[in-house]
């Protein structure tokens, strides 16, 4: 197993994101549940509910695989990645449907959370070393 070289601060960036995607996994199940509901888009062809304990088991799944493993599997940050990618249009539903939800309860601020989603993304790769503040690092593939 190679261990990708990442700074302390990238260390703790990823095990930030790794606690905090078990923070959102466990909300998915439990205390949060109706409110991921509402984000979950109409055209998707599943139950709501079955969406959204998939989603949170997901991230149950990819918060602990990137505490312990994100810094040596190159896998973890590029799916990550995706994931982030995939949950993308249960945002924009919220914000061109005007669900209130997570305290968004304006457009402006629906608006600001779709652009979290990039940064999400860029924490994941950049915290686990499949890119770094020169760019692209071909070895992550």
């Amino acid at each position: 197993m190679t261990t990708r070289k990442t700074s302390k601060i990238q260390h703790a960036a990823r095990i930030l994101l790794g606690s905090f995607m078990v923070f959102a996994g466990a909300a998915h199940l439990s205390f949060s549940r109706f409110e991921f509901q509402a984000q979950v888009p109409n055209w998707v062809p599943l139950e709501k509910d079955l969406v959204v304990i998939l989603s949170g088991v997901i991230e149950l799944a990819f918060g602990f695989a990137v505490i312990i493993l994100g810094h040596k599997k190159k896998w973890v940050p590029w799916l990550l990645a995706l994931f982030f990618v995939a949950v993308f249009p249960g945002n924009w539903a919220q914000y061109i449907n005007q669900v209130d939800a997570f305290g968004l309860d304006t457009d402006q601020a629906r608006l600001g959370r779709l652009f979290f989603q990039p940064v999400l993304i860029v924490w994941a790769l950049w915290s686990m070393g499949a890119i770094s503040t020169r760019g692209f690092n071909p070895e992550s593939i």
